[in-house]
């Protein structure tokens, strides 16, 4: 129900924006206002993602909980999409979702809403019986001299 209102509210407050801002400053200030944004939330978007992916890879190699560098590339892409949405709402929306302070508190927010039911970190073990790590296993070889070819290729040899 809620996703329904958002998008029929979304584009009347982006109609009645423009109506009023372009009656207000014209038409072409309003067109060249939203094209600047749109270029300049795409800068800011990419350096801002480029910082979350450094704190996600962080988070990974210390084997940290992730949710909060994901949520936050998750937010910065959001907020991608709102700039390069023409209109003043989803640009503010957007930048707003830029500013660190706002994306911790939407976080803090749909924390408390989602619950994660499992998380891993690494692969999973195949299924079925795996030989104890302390095997040892026994084997002969026999090293050809150079320029001999072994008289069986067997695939476990460079020939």
């Amino acid at each position: 129900m809620w996703l329904f209102i958002a998008f029929l509210a979304v584009p009347l407050i982006e109609i009645g924006l423009f109506i009023q801002i372009g009656g207000l400053i014209g038409l072409w200030p309003t067109l060249l206002i939203v094209v600047l944004t749109a270029i300049a939330g795409t800068a800011l978007v990419r350096g801002q993602g480029l910082l979350a992916l450094d704190r996600l890879k962080r988070s990974m190699s210390e084997l940290s909980d992730p949710s909060r560098p994901l949520a936050d590339g998750a937010m910065i892409l959001f907020a991608g999409a709102l700039l390069l949405t023409p209109g003043f709402f989803t640009d503010a929306c957007g930048f707003a979702l830029l500013i660190p302070a706002v994306r911790a508190r939407v976080f803090r927010l749909l924390k408390d809403k989602v619950k994660v039911a499992s998380f891993e970190m690494g692969s999973r073990p195949e299924p079925g019986p795996r030989a104890p790590r302390d095997t040892v296993i026994d084997g002969e070889f026999q090293e050809l001299g150079e320029g001999r070819a072994p008289t069986h290729p067997s695939g476990w040899t460079r020939h």
